[in-house]
């Protein structure tokens, strides 16, 4: 599969939106906004997560990821820290995922915690001045949806094929090759 694009991230951004709002209109009156809160906030994160591991060209370890996930969820709702180490814990989770996911280096994944500051801090303004659950779910995925412009680290191979001439990969290979008939004749040697 391609690497994600972010037209699908504001779509999903919306949709998850729509989700929270919806779900914090209707259990309010029943649970009171921090019992719903607590509930929607593990939900948005496995939504988001499903949403990464089908944009994810990776296929090992996705039993094992939302296994982890559900264990995190579980504990992290049991212990029961404030509302705000709660969202801090989710992000997280939802940053470690896609590092491991989507990037091969620490350099990426540094940005990419970045971003998930950045998706706070725009979700803290979007409810401080409009009070809105849609708006400010919606400002956290869309700034999360920019990850896809957070470039994966080449692989060390693929970088040295890349800064290495052509001449010095082809005389690597006769070096190796030269050295295995080396090994290969001094080994039948020592074996008469």
């Amino acid at each position: 599969m391609k690497r994600p694009v972010f037209f699908h991230g504001v779509i999903a951004a919306a949709a998850l939106g729509f989700f929270a709002s919806a779900v914090v209109a209707t259990l309010t009156p029943f649970m009171g906004l921090g019992g719903v809160l607590r509930l929607v906030i593990p939900l948005l994160g496995l939504a988001y997560l499903l949403f990464l591991l089908r944009q994810s060209a990776e296929r090992l370890g996705r039993v094992t990821t939302l296994t982890a996930w559900t264990v995190m969820t579980v504990v992290t709702w049991w212990v029961a820290p404030p509302l705000t180490l709660y969202l801090l814990i989710h992000v997280g989770a939802v940053w470690l995922v896609r590092s491991l996911y989507f990037y091969s280096g620490v350099l990426p994944a540094l940005m990419d915690l970045g971003l998930g500051a950045l998706s706070v801090s725009a979700t803290v303004w979007a409810i401080s001045r409009s009070g809105s659950v849609f708006l400010a779910t919606w400002c956290f995925f869309l700034v999360q949806a920019l990850f896809v412009a957070i470039p994966p680290a080449p692989s060390r191979k693929a970088a040295m094929n890349q800064d290495t001439p052509a001449h010095s990969r082809k005389f690597e290979r006769a070096k190796r090759q030269a050295d295995a008939a080396l090994h290969q004749l001094l080994s039948k040697r020592t074996s008469s």
